[in-house]
């Protein structure tokens, strides 16, 4: 049985990963973590009324035997989380994003020193890893470029973890240019979206959408579009599953679920 602690467990995504070990076999559930909790233990939830799991409201509170932390919290907090997991020889799974590059180096260091493995993964869902493995392909003959991200109007962080990671899977295979014409100009400040080497990045944000992604490919006389849609947070679950099932075997803080596919 893999022990595991759930961070951002009052959110959807969290709430759903709380669900998802209760029902896996393979798991047990020896913690949850939300600065926003009001109960002590879990059963105080009439969803989880049969499941003893101490409730923790700070990180110094909390006192585990936990092997995997899974954190589905806030950009905010989830660096110093992270930082905390690895500290305590607990292997991070960390589906939040926001952190900048700085901070997952710095993680990376720190999961080396300590010989802890993790993962941190801009999406969990098997289709959005497979977008993203397509469209590094595609930009080795298509290399102009643009990508549209589509998520709920809660989401904090713009443009999405999965949208970055796309252009920085594409960039590299593809030479830094500039797209459209040189000449260009915003006749609405943002009209063209985020640069990233010259790939425009949009980001929408509306009720209703869970998370989607458009990479747009032109090329003359022709064009391409790869998509991917998850419609239900339970699709991300099963690359939770993989990576909480796998991540004790490793030794380093990698980057992107297909790292343990």
């Amino acid at each position: 049985m893999v022990k595991v602690l759930v961070a951002g467990f009052k959110g959807r995504m969290g709430n759903t990963t709380v669900q998802m070990v209760l029902e896996h076999e393979d798991f047990e559930l020896v913690g949850v973590f939300d600065p926003c909790a009001k109960e002590k233990n879990l059963n105080e939830n009439a969803e989880y009324k049969d499941t003893d799991v101490p409730v923790y409201v700070s990180r110094e509170e909390i006192k585990t035997d936990a092997e995997v932390w899974i954190d589905f919290t806030a950009p905010s907090a989830v660096f110093e989380n992270a930082k905390f997991a690895l500290e305590n020889h607990i292997s991070p799974v960390i589906g939040t994003t926001g952190m900048s590059d700085d901070q997952v180096a710095e993680l990376q260091a720190l999961a080396k020193k300590e010989h802890v493995g993790g993962l941190i993964a801009p999406n969990f869902g098997i289709s959005a890893v497979l977008l993203m493995q397509f469209a590094k392909k595609a930009a080795e003959y298509l290399p102009d470029v643009e990508i549209i991200e589509m998520h709920h109007d809660n989401k904090l962080d713009a443009p999405s973890g999965t949208a970055i990671n796309t252009a920085k899977m594409i960039a590299e295979v593809r030479k830094a240019h500039k797209q459209g014409n040189p000449d260009e100009k915003e006749t609405l400040a943002g009209a063209r979206g985020a640069d990233y080497e010259g790939m425009r990045i949009h980001a929408v944000r509306l009720p209703g959408y869970v998370a989607h992604e458009q990479v747009l490919f032109g090329g003359k006389g022709e064009a391409l579009t790869i998509r991917q849609d998850s419609f239900d947070r339970i699709s991300f679950m099963s690359g939770v599953a993989v990576a909480t099932e796998k991540i004790r075997n490793y030794d380093e803080l990698m980057i992107g679920l297909e790292n343990l596919l």
